[in-house]
């Protein structure tokens, strides 16, 4: 038997079924409503981040803070809302950790963004003087 037989048997001792669905995964309407409606909180934000990217092409600066915006959007959604729809990824912690981390770092670069940047960071300054030569 060894150990080929012993992790045939832990194999089929402990079978995967299906795949858990995150916290929050749920439809946020009924499933008699169309799915528009029971996905509007994944459709807020992707429709706010096109919005974004369309802007980009007049203005960079806001079209990419209405990105940037649409993210910390879904991090509030994911946090406030029981039942979010497939705008709930993973678990819920793990979902506004990233959704926040990534609209804020959007957010701040573009505020950041040459040329004239409407928001310096002097150590930044410093330390790309130092490295640039």
């Amino acid at each position: 038997m060894g150990a080929n037989g012993t992790a045939w048997r832990r194999r089929r001792q402990y079978p995967t079924r299906s795949t858990a669905r995150p916290e929050g995964g749920r439809r946020s309407a009924g499933g008699h409503a169309p799915a528009p409606i029971r996905q509007w909180p994944l459709l807020t934000v992707l429709g706010a981040t096109v919005a974004g990217l369309l802007i980009t092409l007049a203005d960079f600066r806001v079209g990419l803070l209405t990105v940037g915006a649409a993210l910390l959007a879904g991090a509030l959604l994911r946090a406030w809302l029981p039942a979010v729809g497939m705008l709930a990824v993973r678990s819920r912690f793990t979902d506004v950790l990233t959704y926040g981390v990534l609209g804020c770092l959007i957010v701040l670069l573009t505020l950041m963004a040459e040329p004239e940047p409407w928001f310096e960071v002097p150590f930044l300054s410093d330390i790309l003087r130092f490295s640039a030569g």
